[in-house]
């Protein structure tokens, strides 16, 4: 009987929640009888982590899978193992639906991928001992850590609930190994995600504010981020910590959905208009140059015309240093899903078109007057003749990079002041004037 060895390709879609899971099944599946590859066409097995938040990406996830399967005729393909949420939401009919797929895995059994594997292919399975690190598909020096999983929140638009089950979070002391052994391999920069991380520890008598507390004793980590912050269960505790905490970066992602309390209401959302302005004024007067992002959601059921120019208003008078906007996705077992005046498609890409438009304006006076100013920069690489990072207020791929040019010469993950020269549509322009390093 010949060697068992395998190549494996991993395709990761939707959020950085499912890229964590996928850099836990790498790491699960480093071992002499696999080899990891980047391209799909030597792989002879390939997992593809599906995302099923909305339609467009239940149809990307689809439409993978089918250019997927066509390479079990034309590259070195024998296995597709899809997993994810998908995974979850159409376990059955995917596949049905399709043939060719040898596999759906599910989250509880992502611990044995592995194993699952070796039973496809009748090969006998031992277990490998010793924990091991993370292996990560970002940069070596910034990795997202999930602290939670699922969702306890009842969103009338949103479909996680259903999907990922009631909010799970993980021991603060797991947590704390996962980072060390991330530090003890270079990272730099720790992203905190979960659908919501201000509700950490809620279900094991822990908290948020527990978990920075440790994190920050942790040497040589140098920033510690919070992504996806609903903005209930921010209390003065946590912006205490924020603002004293020398590790954990001044930035907050607080996912709003809207302003008006009319649209709050039929959204199901807990904050009103009145919670979400004194909690962006306290956190502006706590924390000085905190920068604060956030998503908005056009064309809900039952938005009006006065519900959006209310939006805006918000836009133009509060100046949220970045926003990301969707259209409303009509999503079957969802609450909106059968709710009456349901806004026309074209009525949503109108009003999508304007507050992207209206945000550009804000963000980019905004970010103009940053001219001048010397910011602490992480560098995460180089594009032509610039290195390209990130300063505080900007997390990886959702804000802006700054392309900058330096007297010396740096690696990634190196840290360096860089003034401020200019702003253009999605980017910063910068120098390194100083020689400074950390």
């Amino acid at each position: 009987m010949s060697e068992f060895k395998k190549t494996i390709g991993f395709i990761s879609l939707g959020c950085d929640k499912n890229r964590v899971d996928t850099e836990n099944m790498v790491t699960k599946l480093s071992r002499p009888e696999f080899e990891i590859v980047g391209d799909e066409t030597q792989a002879n097995i390939i997992i593809i982590n599906t995302c099923a938040f909305i339609e467009m990406a239940r149809s990307e996830a689809k439409e993978t899978i089918k250019e997927i399967l066509a390479l079990k005729k034309t590259a070195k393909l024998e296995k597709l193992i899809v997993v994810g949420c998908l995974a979850i939401l159409e376990k059955e009919g995917l596949t049905k639906e399709f043939s060719g797929i040898d596999k759906v895995v599910t989250p509880e059994d992502y611990e044995k991928i592995d194993e699952i594997i070796f039973k496809l292919y009748d090969q006998k399975y031992s277990k490998i001992k010793g924990k091991r690190t993370r292996l990560l598909t970002t940069p070596t020096h910034y990795a997202y850590v999930k602290i939670a999983d699922g969702c306890n929140n009842r969103c009338a638009f949103c479909k996680i609930p259903f999907i990922r089950g009631t909010y799970k979070s993980r021991s603060i002391s797991d947590i704390v190994s996962e980072v060390e052994g991330l530090v003890q391999n270079g990272v730099k920069e720790i992203i905190l995600v979960a659908q919501d991380v201000t509700r950490f520890g809620f279900d094991r008598k822990e908290s948020l504010v527990d978990l920075l507390r440790k994190l920050g004793k942790i040497k040589k980590l140098v920033w510690i981020r919070l992504l996806y912050a609903y903005p209930d269960y921010i209390t003065n505790e946590l912006i205490s910590e924020m603002s004293n905490n020398p590790k954990v970066v001044h930035y907050l992602d607080l996912p709003l959905q809207h302003i008006s309390n009319h649209m709050l209401s039929h959204m199901r959302r807990r904050s009103r208009k009145r919670d979400i302005i004194e909690l962006i004024n306290k956190l502006r007067h706590e924390i000085p140059d905190i920068k604060i992002r956030s998503t908005f959601m056009v064309g809900f059921p039952n938005e009006t015309k006065r519900d959006f120019k209310e939006l805006c208003s918000f836009l133009k008078v509060f100046k949220l240093d970045n926003v990301g906007f969707f259209k409303f996705s009509r999503e079957e077992g969802t609450e909106a899903y059968n709710m009456d005046y349901q806004i026309d498609e074209k009525i949503k890409d109108k009003r999508l078109e304007i507050v992207e438009k209206l945000q550009q304006k804000v963000i980019t006076k905004k970010n103009r007057k940053l001219k001048k100013q010397v910011f602490k920069v992480i560098v995460d690489g180089v594009q032509d003749e610039y290195y390209v990072g990130r300063p505080y207020f900007c997390a990886p791929d959702v804000d802006y990079k700054i392309y900058f040019k330096s007297y010396n010469k740096l690696v990634p993950g190196s840290f360096v002041d860089v003034k401020i020269t200019g702003f253009k549509d999605d980017y910063f322009i910068g120098i390194n004037d100083k020689n400074s390093t950390y």
